[in-house]
């Protein structure tokens, strides 16, 4: 298993941390993501390494800004 920690600015709301998880959900085979607007991480568990690139296409196509990703 994998943990990917996610660092993601722009989130203000519960609907923003919905969003994010529901795109990363939609876009790749993950066990289980979650986001904190007030930390500004996501933190996706999986059982394979995720492309830090695919990550931040998903992650700015929502309007976000993706600064960080550590695995």
């Amino acid at each position: 298993m994998y943990k990917i920690t996610l660092s993601v600015e722009g989130m203000s709301c519960g609907k923003c941390e919905e969003h994010v998880n529901n795109a990363i959900r939609k876009s790749f085979k993950v066990k289980s993501v979650t986001s904190s607007r007030t930390e500004k991480k996501t933190v996706i568990i999986a059982k394979e390494d995720i492309d830090a690139s695919a990550l931040g296409t998903v992650i700015s196509g929502l309007g976000f800004k993706l600064t960080d990703v550590t695995s």
